[in-house]
């Protein structure tokens, strides 16, 4: 048979993110305990940044046509108009105000003189230092944590905690799926199937840390390349090596790479770059973060409720400093930036050193912008959905089901941004500190057809327990038919779940402890 070469051109759509938004998603994901050192590194490694001065300096035009450059940079880079405006609505309650507030008591006689509302906004400033949190969490509590983020059926809900408690220290699934099927069906009673198995097991691998749930170490860094959120102009090529190329990439023939792939030496350093910095165990992450006792805490957002009924929240910044172009790289650039056709060569060179990190510097200061507003529309979102439980004094049982996606619809935002957001950051009331986590929980449906959290239903499954009769306390089986009675239409299982987080024993041990 004869052959013959022929070419064919076909359209796809491709989503890859830009340098700019891998960068903000770096940033969103630093807790504020931890955005200070990046801030200090980037002044490091850039001398046109300075902390902020009260010298009326700190409006910077870039001379000549720096400006156009960079609006058309942000133009090209920018992602929704929701993230290219930085609001300034929620700037007017900054953490600076507490601190004008504070001095002002100082122009009063007698402490009975200051107006309540000064004094009150007083002594929460004094109360905004480091708080502990109180309790633990383990590696599997953080991935259960998660399974609040997607909608799931109680069905799918037990299949994937079975999934995360076979989980090994480093975050991978030794078992086959069809053993796991049958340790479901003889042990939980639970029936499902390898397909289904395999459909959960891929929602598990969405989880953070990417890499989770994966059977084998090709599997794990397939997962972290294929994640959206952090994808760059090498990541196809390193995808590449991953599926075809692993024995080469695990026996570091980066020279028979290099051939493989027909690339340069310069782009096979990218490459190489970007597979060495992959996380290899991705439960070690999680384990060494676990908590097993009193931490320290530092909120990332404090949450303030007014006499008229307002909730008003504020970004944090730590200790983070504030952050301007310096004057001297100002003046250099306003120097040399006229009349450029005369200058020296060392002139010039001058003059590209300095224009290079002018702009690293305003980009810099671009991202901490776009930070600062991600954050606050992620928690303005969370406030706007639990405005109920700020209000009514952080009553949990006001506290509605929430997922990322409401958050993220709302804010403009996308879903993983949202995620990147919520992760190891806490909020500060008046009346305790939480994870923002807290505020994303499961559903259930009650026999009216209304929607009700998973801690409503903990808090009835614990008014039934603290009124039983001590003497004859209730089963599982009888607490079940009691919520059901209420409307709760919760299975046996989920009830015997919610009794162990409660920290209620069994009705034979409550009876023979006498609680």
């Amino acid at each position: 048979m004869a052959q013959r070469l022929e070419q064919t051109q076909t359209t796809a759509q491709v989503q890859q993110l830009s340098a700019l938004q891998v960068a903000v998603a770096k940033l969103v994901e630093l807790p504020i305990t931890e955005l200070a050192s990046r801030i200090q590194d980037e002044m490091v490694d850039n001398a046109a940044l300075e902390e902020k001065e009260d010298d009326g300096m700190d409006d910077f035009e870039p001379a000549d046509n720096e400006a156009e450059r960079e609006a058309e940079a942000d133009d090209a880079e920018s992602g929704t108009d929701d993230e290219d405006e930085v609001p300034t609505e929620s700037e007017d309650y900054e953490a600076d105000e507490y601190g004008a507030e504070t001095d002002a008591i100082s122009d009063y006689l007698t402490a009975d003189d200051v107006p309540d509302y000064l004094q009150r906004r007083a002594e929460e400033q004094r109360d905004r230092t480091e708080m502990q949190l109180a309790g633990q969490s383990s590696f599997y509590d953080e991935l259960q944590s998660q399974m609040g983020e997607h909608n799931l059926s109680e069905h799918e809900r037990e299949v994937i905690d079975y999934l995360i408690g076979s989980l090994d220290e480093d975050g991978f699934l030794r078992k086959d799926l069809r053993v796991l099927a049958d340790e479901l069906a003889i042990y939980h009673n639970i029936d499902t199937t390898s397909d289904e198995l395999e459909r959960l097991l891929a929602v598990l691998q969405t989880f953070e840390p990417r890499g989770i749930g994966a059977r084998s170490l090709q599997e794990c860094l397939h997962i972290q390349l294929t994640d959206p959120d952090r994808r760059t102009p090498y990541t196809p090529l390193a995808l590449k090596v991953v599926d075809r190329y692993f024995k080469d990439f695990a026996g570091r023939k980066w020279d028979v790479i290099g051939e493989r792939l027909g690339v340069d030496s310069e782009t096979l350093q990218h490459v190489r770059h970007e597979l060495t910095h992959l996380n290899p165990l991705p439960g070690r992450a999680l384990s060494e973060t676990a908590v097993y006792s009193a931490p320290t805490v530092v909120p990332d957002f404090y949450v303030h409720t007014t006499e008229e009924g307002e909730v008003q929240v504020t970004l944090n910044n730590g200790e983070a400093p504030e952050l301007r172009v310096s004057p001297a790289f100002r003046d250099s650039l306003r120097q040399y930036g006229t009349g450029k056709s005369k200058l020296t060569r060392q002139q010039q060179d001058a003059y590209t050193y300095a224009r290079q990190k002018v702009d690293a510097a305003v980009a810099f200061l671009n991202l901490l912008a776009r930070r600062k507003h991600t954050l606050l529309s992620v928690m303005q979102g969370i406030v706007h959905f639990q405005r109920p439980f700020f209000l009514e004094d952080d009553d949990e049982t006001l506290l509605r089901p929430l997922t990322l996606k409401e958050v993220a619809e709302h804010a403009g935002l996308d879903i993983s941004t949202v995620s990147r957001v919520t992760s190891n950051k806490y909020v500060q009331t008046f009346y305790g500190t939480y994870p923002l986590k807290f505020f994303f929980s499961s559903q259930f449906t009650t026999t009216d057809g209304d929607e009700l959290s998973a801690r409503q239903v903990k808090a009835a499954l614990r008014e039934l327990i603290e009124a039983e009769d001590k003497s004859r306390p209730l089963t599982d089986e009888t607490l079940t038919a009691r919520l059901k009675e209420q409307g709760y239409n919760v299975a046996r299982r989920t009830v015997a779940k919610y009794r162990d987080l409660l920290g209620f024993p069994t009705a034979r041990l409550r009876r023979e402890s006498g609680t």
